[in-house]
């Protein structure tokens, strides 16, 4: 028993450590904004997530995608790892693991206001405990100024349901199509940036409002 779980502890690792290092190749071919949707709602394979927007001359941008800033996954919400209860999310107390592999975006403007689409998937990958039958997943994302004083624009927390199966390598996906912020103006649209990554607050509850006393 003790060697078939040495075993699967294994070969969590080694899935694990190959996803991550897909996740962090940055040499993949730029695409354009159809081509990203279309590998996002039809792509079989993970694709690395975007980092920083490709160059100018790489991909041609049209007015409603110089309005329509980069996708960026936030430093240290990458991943999202869930362990055995008061057990840290490592080696063998490891239950499961979810990370970011794609993103895409598309942006129209109406009205002074911006509303944003952006598609997140990735893959959620059991650990040597083993993940439930179902797992939540919980994401934010914020559409961010950049710059010395980094302001946030918008910001919304989203979540979906995946379905484990035997083979322990579920993908997900989220489209989120209900961001909707100002418009910037030219000086700063281009230090915009949508800012996406997992969220554990999210799955908590929110606080109930406290009930206020009736003046006698």
């Amino acid at each position: 028993m003790a060697d078939k779980r040495r075993i699967k502890a294994a070969t969590a690792a080694v899935v694990l450590a190959g996803l991550a290092c897909s996740l962090f190749a940055s040499d993949a071919p730029a695409q354009s904004l159809t081509d990203r949707f279309k590998s996002l709602f039809g792509g079989k394979s993970d694709q690395p997530a975007e980092g920083t927007p490709p160059a100018a001359s790489q991909q041609p941008q049209n007015q409603s995608d110089l309005n329509c800033p980069p996708v960026q996954v936030r430093a240290g919400a990458s991943t999202f790892a869930v362990a055995l209860p008061g057990k840290e999310a490592v080696g063998n107390d490891l239950k499961f693991q979810a990370t970011i592999t794609k993103t895409a975006r598309e942006c129209s403007i109406n009205g002074g206001e911006i509303t944003a689409r952006v598609g997140i998937q990735g893959r959620v990958i059991a650990g040597p405990q083993g993940a439930p039958p179902t797992v939540q997943i919980p994401l934010r994302i914020a559409v961010v100024q950049g710059g010395v004083n980094e302001r946030t624009i918008a910001t919304k927390a989203y979540q979906t349901t995946v379905t484990m199966t035997e083979s322990g390598s579920e993908p997900f996906t989220l489209v989120a199509d209900d961001l909707v912020y100002p418009a910037p103006s030219a000086a700063v649209g281009d230090t915009y940036v949508f800012y996406i990554g997992f969220d554990p607050q999210a799955l908590k509850p929110e606080p109930k409002p406290r009930a206020t006393k009736k003046k006698q």
